[in-house]
């Protein structure tokens, strides 16, 4: 039986993506003003709800993370820096890891 990868196109278009994001990282840190954008997402109403999206994303990434790495110190890497470096670490981990998971989810439904 043929083995069902994580489809190319699929990593790409992952990786497409967190490059996007790493640029408007970089566009932001180079011309924004953290500290007054910070302190209007802490201050305003929507703000609070977006950082709140934005953590119970990363949040769900741990866990979904967690359910899937076998060892600690596997997990507490991948992990850890999320809540630090965002999305980019979660894309990095479906990227590198993605594949490896795939595989063993496509065996277990296929017996």
């Amino acid at each position: 039986m043929e083995e069902a990868l994580l489809p190319p196109t699929l990593r790409l278009f992952l990786l497409l993506l967190a490059l996007v994001l790493a640029a408007l990282i970089a566009l932001a840190v180079g011309t924004g003003d953290f500290s007054a954008a910070g302190a209007w997402l802490v201050r305003n109403p929507w703000g609070q709800v977006t950082l709140f999206d934005l953590y119970l994303g990363f949040v769900l990434s741990a866990v979904v993370i967690a359910m899937f790495e076998r060892g600690w110190v596997t997990r507490l890497f991948w992990i850890l820096p999320i809540f630090a470096l965002g999305n980019v670490w979660t894309v990095a981990w479906f990227i590198l890891r993605g594949p490896v998971h795939w595989t063993r989810l496509v065996r277990v439904e296929n017996g």
